[in-house]
């Protein structure tokens, strides 16, 4: 009658060790990208709520204290409380005004961009910018 012990052989092991070594890189290749796939949907959508954040500011403003003047061409170098973002508004040159006698030449509106730049978590440069046309009436 033999006797058997518990445990493994050297074969067993081998092929232990094998079979993780041919597993594990894709799997870790997949959290990865899961992780990729995750967090740039976040940071873009961060970058939209800033755009948005600005461009009602320049509406509630547009008459204010800084007005278009002091928009155009600011640039936000890193986002305050968002270091990973950039934001940078341009304001077009197209304009009308109201000088008492009538409107003075121009389209009467102006073109508000406002742009953000981040690096995705693929290390990539990101841009997304959106505008939006505003009339300039007489306060």
């Amino acid at each position: 009658m033999r006797h058997s012990r518990p445990g493994f052989t050297l074969i067993e092991t081998i092929a232990a060790i094998v079979i993780l070594v041919v597993a594990i890189p894709p799997m870790l290749w997949s959290i990865h990208e899961a992780q990729v796939q995750r967090a740039n949907p976040v940071l873009a959508s961060t970058a939209r709520w800033l755009i948005i954040e600005k461009l009602e500011d320049v509406i509630a403003d547009r008459h204010g204290s800084v007005g278009y003047g002091g928009l155009s061409g600011s640039t936000e170098t890193p986002v305050a409380g968002y270091p990973a973002f950039n934001r940078t508004v341009t304001v077009s040159a197209e304009h009308a005004h109201w000088n008492g006698a009538g409107w003075a030449a121009g389209t009467g509106y102006k073109t508000i961009t406002v742009a953000v730049d981040w690096t995705d978590a693929e290390a990539n440069p990101q841009t997304l910018s959106i505008s939006t046309v505003l009339t300039d009436y007489p306060t």
